[in-house]
């Protein structure tokens, strides 16, 4: 990935909670870049903090420490007013439409609202001619423009939220799980639909998802995280291709394949889930791994350059 058109640079992020038992370590150091129309996918299981990494970088979570470079510039120097400006060029999809929509406001208003938040358009008339044309963008016919969130399916409200994101003409989405509660069948026409918005508007995705056959097809980039820490990232073709990490071999394992084609071997993954409050300073995949030796225990890996845009933490790659 060339730093020179990169979009989004986060560097050494990290979003730590303070708990009873000590700081939980949510986002541990992590780093990565995106360029400019192009798509990064995060994945890893429940918990293992690429939600809160989502948040952390649009800074609805305030970060720990670490820089957030959008076009170059850190935007967590900016002032509150400062960032307020700033977010119409970086937007987000949220996981569930329909907690995520404000139940008392209509199809309308809720895609008026950062519309009129932002002073982008005053005139009244204006502004329902951009309504209705960010609702035609999106796939809504017009006459749903004074439904409410519970008259409307869940591939309709998720519509909804991406028209309210597409309302600000940002540069910068994250998409944090955003077709996961839907139906299998609305899951595609979503994803058809943001590609179709991504090539059109030239969009930058951050792509949170726990689906690893949905992000295989819909990112450039993939980025496997594992109790806060990036563990890889490469290419999403090299990735499935030449999955070095165990845990993102384990995870490819459990894709599932059509009855046609060969059985892949599922790794199942056994021992207990490492603490992320106040974590030692070794693997965190140790305790779970099937080649787990002394290093592992005494050292953490940290992330090498294995090929061409292929980075992984562990030490098998040495």
């Amino acid at each position: 990935m060339s730093e020179n058109n990169a979009l989004l640079e986060i560097i050494n992020l990290k979003k730590y909670f303070k708990t009873s038992g000590g700081m939980l370590h949510a986002v541990d150091d992590i780093s990565f870049s995106i360029d400019k129309g192009k798509t990064l996918g995060l994945v890893g299981e429940s918990g293992c903090g690429k939600s809160t990494a989502g948040r952390t970088i649009l800074r609805l979570l305030e970060p720990t420490s670490g820089e957030i470079r959008f076009a170059g510039e850190d935007i967590r120097a900016l002032s509150a007013g400062e960032l307020r400006k700033k977010r119409k060029d970086m937007q987000i999809i949220f996981q569930d439409p329909f907690s995520s929509l404000n139940p008392r406001k209509t199809t309308y208003q809720t895609i008026a609202e950062p519309l009129k938040r932002q002073g982008i358009i005053k005139n009244k008339s204006e502004l329902a001619d951009k309504v209705i044309e960010l609702m035609e963008t999106v796939g809504l016919a017009e006459r749903l423009k004074d439904t409410y969130p519970h008259e409307l399916d869940g591939g309709r409200r998720q519509r909804v939220g991406i028209a309210r994101a597409l309302a600000m003409n940002p540069q910068f989405i994250v998409c944090d799980e955003p077709v996961s509660a839907l139906d299998v069948s609305i899951q595609a026409q979503i994803l058809n639909l943001m590609k179709e918005l991504q090539d059109h508007f030239g969009l930058t995705y951050l792509f949170i998802t726990h689906n690893l056959s949905v992000v295989n097809h819909f990112s450039d980039e993939i980025a496997v995280m594992y109790l806060g820490k990036l563990i890889e990232k490469a290419p999403a073709d090299e990735l499935f291709d030449n999955p070095i990490h165990p845990y993102t071999q384990a995870l490819l394992s459990a894709i599932p394949l059509p009855k046609l084609q060969q059985k892949r071997e599922r790794i199942i993954l056994k021992g207990e889930i490492s603490s992320p409050i106040e974590p030692k300073p070794i693997c965190r995949f140790a305790n779970r791994c099937l080649y787990v030796h002394g290093r592992c225990r005494s050292e953490e890996p940290q992330l090498r350059i294995v090929s061409s845009n292929h980075v992984v933490s562990c030490f098998l790659s040495e």
